[in-house]
């Protein structure tokens, strides 16, 4: 990953960290500890993905800027139905609590997607490259 990556990854990882543990000691005094275990769990899970889903994404943008929005929307699919199938799996699990699971599934999800947003707006990345070449332009 380079610097600019990285910089996004701890934009989105830092403030999920923050609501998940936020989201464990809440669900620990209302459900009690299979509260608080399946809020960790959740966070974890998405910590999981989504920093996969990202080196993926940055890999794939060395390649292609095709190759990148592929891999955006291909992974985003695949977190989206990997998601569904866990918390499908675990809807009737008695080691933690699968609605706090859930909820805080949705809560860090959305709270990486919105620190990843604000991570790429804050990097001020050039969209085109000012000396690149046109193709089929001559040098005049």
């Amino acid at each position: 990953m380079q610097a600019n990556d990285v910089r996004v990854l701890k934009g989105a990882a830092v403030p999920t960290l923050a609501a998940g543990l936020v989201a464990a000691i809440v669900a620990a005094f209302a459900t009690g500890a299979k509260g608080a275990l399946g809020a960790g769990i959740g966070l974890v899970m998405v910590a999981a993905f989504f920093t996969v889903g990202l080196a993926v994404v940055t890999w794939a943008g060395r390649v292609s800027p095709m190759a990148m929005m592929t891999a955006a929307v291909v992974g985003y699919v695949v977190k989206v139905l990997a998601l569904m199938a866990v918390l499908n799996a675990f809807k009737t699990t008695t080691v933690f609590d699968p609605k706090v699971f859930a909820l805080s599934v949705i809560l860090c999800t959305l709270v990486w997607t919105v620190g990843e947003m604000r991570g790429f707006m804050k990097l001020k990345m050039l969209y085109v490259e000012p000396d690149a070449e046109v193709p089929g332009r001559g040098r005049g």
